[in-house]
């Protein structure tokens, strides 16, 4: 056979191949994916894909108004791996034609896997069954879980249903629940959501549109219809304890330099201090936010200090976690490492603070290094109107740092 023949035959081969391989992908558009959970419960999600191949593609996941992007994909064979780095976690999905079905798992536990399956072209999230929904639960609710009635165990319930379709949030003293999404059929209700982490499922019913009666999980909850209802004030629950006006702390940043808010660069600054985590969902919805207000605001003499408590303290763990997470938001400001994702753990590495309820917990510093505000939980853009009047009071509070 001839040389240039043989080349030929060669460069078809690989077309060929290259051709094989972008069919077993995943195809370009919106799918609908659904959990079979160990309990015998089916939970429903959506997704988009954009791209056509490994190299090229992002997909995103839909969760109401949100397109939450994923951490990056790859493909071996016929089988598509989407990661979730925050969470540690992936979906493997092997792909024919415009079915996939697969596994949800944990990159390192074994014997965790729930099974999924997925179809393209299914807009829907909860299948019809042709009942109309007996009344309309938009509003706001009190909702107490499991019988607890005391109020810092008390969330806020937000729907909005326009026909039978339903998306809601909770809000509690430690954030919100983020966008969960679902229908209302005949006196009943589902919601979900996912982003990577655990998978949600909301299911309840009512009588009276007045008081839902749900369960999530292994908890139940009732939610009681109420325009007034509100939370405690997140800027009272957690303080300094008395004798104490200053937070001070020097921790290790990525690469393990030590870094103390003493340090000539926050001197005489007005310096906002976020304690968080980068597996925590409250904690990137307050990241979409400041990474952004901190490169517009830096140059009138303020500093943000992220300070992340992670789920492994060793460095090379913590050092590829925080660098993925300052990659995916874009973070210009400092991130400090504080230790173990320990609620206990958090109280003890700060004793100034009374407690510590809620990941992530935000500290406003004057420029004489002194305590002026902290505040619990964070309000998510969910929330709506609450995310609207947070930014509000968070833009006011720093301005008033700065005369």
């Amino acid at each position: 056979m001839k040389p240039i023949k043989l080349s030929i035959i060669i460069i078809a081969i690989c077309f060929l191949t290259t051709a094989l391989k972008a069919q077993s992908f995943l195809t370009e558009g919106k799918w609908r994916g659904v959990f079979h959970q160990p309990n015998g419960t089916d939970v429903p999600f959506n997704f988009e894909v954009t791209g056509k191949t490994a190299i090229l593609v992002h997909i995103y996941l839909l969760n109401g108004s949100e397109r939450f992007p994923t951490s990056g994909v790859s493909q071996k064979g016929d089988t598509v791996y989407i990661a979730f780095d925050q969470f540690e976690t992936e979906l493997a999905l092997k792909v024919n034609g415009n079915k996939a079905n697969g596994f949800f798992r944990r990159k390192e536990a074994q014997g965790r896997n729930i099974p999924v399956d997925a179809t393209f072209g299914d807009t829907f999230r909860f299948a019809d069954n042709g009942e109309k929904p007996a009344a309309n639960i938009s509003g706001k609710y009190d909702v107490y879980f499991n019988g607890h009635t005391l109020p810092n165990e008390k969330k806020v319930g937000l729907f909005k249903q326009e026909g039978s379709k339903l998306t809601a949030t909770f809000l509690s003293i430690s954030g919100d629940y983020r966008y969960l999404e679902g229908v209302v059929q005949g006196n009943k209700f589902y919601l979900s959501a996912f982003i990577g982490g655990g998978v949600s499922y909301f299911s309840g019913s009512f009588d009276d549109p007045k008081v839902l009666n749900g369960k999530v999980g292994n908890l139940t909850f009732v939610a009681t219809k109420n325009e007034e209802a509100a939370l405690p004030d997140p800027y009272k629950l957690t303080y300094l304890k008395e004798g104490y006006k200053t937070f001070d702390f020097t921790l290790t940043d990525a690469d393990g330099k030590k870094i103390s808010l003493q340090d000539e660069k926050f001197k005489n600054k007005v310096t906002i201090i976020t304690i968080g985590g980068t597996w925590c969902p409250n904690c990137m919805d307050e990241a979409t936010f400041m990474a952004p207000w901190y490169k517009v605001n830096k140059a009138r003499g303020v500093e943000v200090i992220g300070i992340q408590f992670e789920r492994k303290a060793d460095p090379a763990y913590v050092k590829a976690a925080m660098e993925k997470f300052k990659a995916r938001f874009g973070i210009e400001y400092t991130e400090l490492f504080g230790g173990i994702a320990d609620k206990n753990g958090v109280a003890a590495a700060f004793p100034a603070l009374n407690t510590f309820l809620s990941y992530p917990t935000m500290l406003f510093i004057d420029k004489k290094g002194n305590v002026d505000k902290i505040y619990t939980g964070f309000t998510g853009p969910a929330t709506g109107d609450y995310y609207t009047q947070f930014i509000k009071e968070f833009n006011e509070e720093v301005d008033k740092l700065l005369l």
